[in-house]
């Protein structure tokens, strides 16, 4: 049997070993559409992204012509009509998602907060990733967004894109993802979300599909290893590659405009059960 690596916090040893137990060796070359970057165990937040593009020999832009998520919405590969019918500010704001300003609150449903508070001590807190908060926020709080392109010194073709979010008020770094388009194994376009994590990742694959006024949806609803979903994937004490599916967890995110005022409820479910639930109010910064 393999092992996580063993010179880390427990806490994260025994995640990893869950990992490698319940989930499958891959390798990476056959898994392109999975694969992300990996987190150290030394580096978080910032810090990590400065780590990875020297080890990658990459060039840090944050005040780029590029301050999108995706570059391009045409990348979804939707239909004629989808691409049409889509909020026009909702294409601006995915391609240009630097020059808006977000504000979010957020509900927990009650059964879930102790989880949600016992994630944040042992891992979010520690690693500033994925840290959500654990109060309840009625009144909205203003996000500090900040896209972060990592680009090769030669070509200066764009590699990763870094989406690092922070509430203003406290400083408390909420996600610090890399974003971008994948294709599945089932040749379906979807968009990919990876938060590195100590000796791993959490990478998120979403589906997109427009509704009838015009608003995105992408949601992340798989039943299979090779579909939308969440997964993590880690790295073991050997070098090999891991990765497992958790079809129990579910993201669904529906952004829309109206009046000029882009809204976006984003839900998180387990077992069909809603643990919490972000809404963003977007405006274009003054």
């Amino acid at each position: 049997m393999r092992f996580a690596y063993p010179m880390q916090k427990f806490q994260d040893w025994v995640t990893q070993q869950w990992v490698i137990l319940r989930g499958r060796q891959i390798k990476p070359e056959d898994f392109p559409w999975l694969m992300g970057p990996f987190g150290n165990l030394d580096a978080i937040g910032e810090d990590f992204i400065h780590q990875f593009a020297e080890r990658e020999n990459l060039i840090i832009q944050k005040d780029s012509n590029a301050k999108g998520i995706i570059p391009s919405m045409l990348k979804l590969n939707l239909s004629e009509a989808e691409f049409s019918n889509l909020s026009k500010n909702v294409i601006e704001f995915y391609e240009n998602t630097a020059n808006h300003k977000l504000d979010f609150s957020v509900k927990w449903n009650p059964f879930f907060k102790f989880f949600g508070i016992l994630i944040n001590k042992l891992f979010s807190n520690r690693i500033n990733q994925l840290n959500v908060p654990t109060k309840n926020i009625a009144d909205s709080e203003t996000l500090k967004s900040e896209i972060i392109n990592l680009v090769d010194q030669e070509s200066k073709e764009i590699k990763y894109t870094f989406w690092f979010r922070s509430v203003e008020s406290t400083g408390q770094v909420i996600y610090s993802g890399v974003y971008g388009v994948s294709n599945l194994p089932s040749g379906k376009t979807c968009v990919k979300a990876v938060f590195p994590l100590p000796n791993g990742n959490a990478t998120v694959l979403m589906i997109p599909s427009v509704g009838k006024n015009g608003e995105l949806i992408l949601d992340s609803s798989g039943k299979k290893f090779g579909d939308a979903g969440f997964y993590f994937l880690l790295k073991d004490s050997q070098g090999e590659y891991w990765s497992q599916f958790i079809s129990s967890f579910r993201d669904r995110l529906i952004i829309g405009s109206e009046n000029d005022l882009i809204s976006a409820e984003q839900t998180l479910t387990l077992w069909h059960i809603k643990v919490l639930t972000f809404n963003y109010k977007i405006k274009l910064k003054k």
